[in-house]
Parts: C-alpha cells; structure tokens; sequence
C-alpha cells in the first residue's frame, strides 16, 4: 500500500492573464512565485502574524490548483493565472521584500488542510476593504494580529476550528497525472485505482454510469462499461479506453462533484489516496511487484544481451539492482537501480516489443509469454485461447480443476478453474490472470 500526499511542487507554471488571454506562459521557482504574489497582495509593514497567516493562504490556494490540476483538467497548459479575478496576483519582474522573503522561505513547505482531508485547502481570500467575500480578509487579519492571534487562530476564525497546518510536507517535481499510455481493458496499476475511485464518487451525481465493484485497480469489463458512458455522458469519444482527454475530463468532473477548489469542499481523505501499489521499490522490498519486475526483466533479459539474466525471487536483491540499472541505461532512464512507477510502461513497451518482434525460430517459446495485461473473466480474444490451451492439459490429469472450454472466452469455468489454482498454489483467490499464475499454469502444464 501507498499513500500519495500533496508535494509541494518546485516550479510553477503561470499564464500571465484571465484564463483565456492571448499571453504567455512563463515556469518560475515556486518559492519565487509566492513571494511575488505575497509582495504583490500584502504590505510588508503588516504585523508579522498577519503576513504568515496570508502568505499560508497563497501557498495553500497555489497548491490547490496544482494539485486537482484545476486548469489542466480543462485543457489548459498551465497551473494558475496571474490574474486576481481567477487566482492571485502575480506581477512579471517585480522585485519583492526582504521580510516576505525571509517568511516564504521558513514555510512554503506548509499548506492548510481542513478536517481530515488530504488536499491542501482552497484557501479562498480577499483584501476586505474593495471587495469582500466568505474567505480570509487580508485587512482583517492585520486586525486580529494585533489582537495577539496567531497565525493559525487568524486561520481558524475564518475557516472554522478543525483548520490545521500540514508542516513540513515533500518537495518534489509534479508529475502530470495522466500516466502518459492510453489504459484499457488488462491494464493494472494507481491509474486504473484512480479512474475507478473517480467514477465511482461521479456515478453518486450521474447515477447511469454503471457500478464498479472491483477493488484490485484492474481495467476489468466493469470498468470499460462505466468509462463508456461517462464518455456518452460528456460527448467524448466512446472507446472504453482512457486517453488523455477522458483522464482530463474524469478528473475535471471529479474535482467539480468533490467542489475540490471550494471553501465548502467535500474533500478528500487518506483512504482516497491510499494505492495498492507502490510508487517505487528498491533493495530489500519483497512482495508481488518485486515479482512483476523480476518476470518482464527476465523476458526481456531472455533475448537482450544488454541485460543481464539473473537469479530472482520475491525479493529485490543485489542482482535486481543490477538488472534494473541495465534496463534504465539501456532504455534511457536515471541510472538508480530504484524501479519508479513511471518506469511501468517504458518496461512494458519493451516486452511488448519483443512479443512481436519473435523470429519463427523462437515460435515455441512465445506462446508461452504473458501477453502483458492482465486477463480477467468477460475478456476474449487470442491470448484466453493461448491460456485455455494450457489450462486444458492441467485439467487432463488434476481432475479437481473444474474444466475449460477453449474457445478464447474467459467463460465461467474459465474463472472457476483459475480460483481453484489460485487456492491450490497460494495467489489472492480474485479470479484474474497476472505474470506468476501464467508462469505458474505454464509450468504445470508441462507436467506428465
């Protein structure tokens, strides 16, 4: 399990306009930026406590942006407008105070949270003299500092009592969410986990988007039929493939029904952001992933003498390391032996390469390859025949597998027998077909 927690970003994109504006788009330090709109929107001879407790709004309402990619989500290339009747203030090449500096570079790494929710808060605000609104009012808070509030109580009487400080929080480089692969039907990984948790929450305000069950973070059938008629819904394409403008359009509606960017936001939790599966893994992490590394790694080591083909087990070793240095040096990535979720798909392109790019010679030895997604009941198609073939000759002398039917439809009893492998040899009884229960089914296929 992972828990994906907001990352304060180091550099940030602003248009230097209303949202729609012909201008330019320019990407600053992010520390830069805050200072720019907090010299921009405060002055530096407020009381200390006041500039604190507004410049933890500009970090918060910058982050909120960035983070429900507010603006990307509507096909924008940016993450925030200089302009105040969108975002904040930001002025191209002014030059900031030394005592806002000094504060933005004690705290931009904190954000304000509201409750249990994970997502920094929309931090809403006005300077409540010229305009005023239901956020924080930047002259009234010059008020209640010198009432001797902190920072934080400043916070809490305008954003209510269960306001807090998230201190200290990750730097990082931001990664566009979309995973940059078109997913579809076999598809696994916290891509699937995210379009599924989505759909799921948006089906509560547009009940026709069929139901999702599954909890796995595979792109079953149940998941293709709900992106379809999200996709009918919103006048999309309707392919049941997630691309970039279905990722953007889920999300988009996601933040929208959540009210994400919202004073009154329904919020997200730990539990919203809680993935099966790991962002990276490194030497000494065991477990299924470790595993997943090690089969692609070891098909692509089979036929590609720039990898090495190593002894592997559960367990990321030395010789895992190695291996996955010479894959990022060969493919390149950073040379680090640290396997990143973003190396999934340069990984799984590669294999896939080499399913179709077998001589005639090697004919024998492919057909027994994963096919590289993951197979689930519903699914038809080559590859469920390739399965059955090997199914078939287990059930030939292990007479306590219910039985299959080859005819390339993952069928009832296709799913019945795989639940009984899974039992039999220790997987998750979940009835799909990953890397190791094919390895698994192939070997005891050989059997006599």
């Amino acid at each position: 399990m992972s828990v994906r927690y907001p990352v304060v970003p180091m550099n940030i994109t602003v248009h230097l306009g209303p949202p729609d504006a012909a201008s330019r788009n320019i990407t600053v330090p992010f520390t830069d930026y805050i200072a720019n709109v907090a010299s921009s929107e405060l002055y530096p001879s407020w009381p200390n406590n006041a500039l604190i407790a507004n410049i933890y709004c500009i970090i918060s309402f910058a982050m909120n942006r960035i983070y429900n990619e507010w603006y990307r989500s509507k096909g924008y290339n940016f993450d925030i407008t200089s302009s105040p009747q969108y975002d904040q203030t930001y002025t191209e090449n002014r030059s900031t105070y030394e005592n806002i500096n000094r504060i933005v570079q004690e705290i931009f790494d904190n954000y304000v949270v509201k409750g249990n929710q994970v997502q920094p808060y929309f931090t809403r605000y006005c300077d409540g003299k010229k305009t005023t609104c239901d956020g924080l009012s930047q002259w009234g808070s010059v008020s209640l500092s010198n009432q001797g509030k902190t920072p934080l109580q400043i916070l809490k009487y305008y954003y209510g009592e269960d306001i807090s400080i998230k201190y200290d929080a990750p730097v990082g480089n931001m990664v566009e969410g979309f995973p940059g692969d078109n997913i579809g039907i076999g598809y696994a990984g916290n891509p699937v986990l995210l379009i599924q948790r989505d759909l799921k929450r948006i089906r509560a305000n547009y009940p026709a988007i069929p139901d999702i069950t599954t909890t796995l973070g595979i792109y079953d059938q149940e998941t293709e039929q709900a992106v379809r008629k999200f996709q009918e819904i919103f006048n999309l394409p309707v392919t049941g493939i997630v691309d970039k403008g279905t990722w953007y359009k889920i999300k988009y509606i996601y933040t929208s029904v959540k009210k994400l960017s919202d004073l009154y936001s329904e919020g997200i939790s730990e539990s919203d952001v809680t993935f099966l599966y790991a962002d990276e893994l490194k030497y000494g992490d065991t477990g299924i992933e470790v595993e997943y590394i090690h089969y692609f790694l070891d098909a692509l080591a089979f036929l590609d003498p720039d990898i090495p083909r190593l002894p592997t087990n559960s367990i990321y070793t030395n010789n895992t390391v190695t291996m996955v240095k010479a894959f990022q040096e060969k493919y390149k990535l950073p040379v680090t032996g640290v396997f990143h979720y973003t190396d999934w798909t340069i990984l799984k392109n590669a294999y896939r390469n080499i399913l179709e790019n077998f001589s005639s010679e090697e004919n024998t030895y492919i057909d027994e390859l994963y096919p590289d997604y993951f197979l689930s009941r519903g699914m038809q198609g080559k590859d469920i025949k390739r399965f059955q073939k090997f199914l078939l000759k287990i059930c030939q002398y292990d007479k306590s597998i219910p039985g299959v039917r080859v005819n390339g439809i993952f069928d009832d009893l296709t799913e019945k027998s795989v639940l009984k492998l899974q039992e039999d040899y220790g997987f998750d009884m979940n009835g799909v077909v990953g890397p190791l229960l094919w390895r698994k089914v192939v070997e005891l296929s050989k059997r006599k």
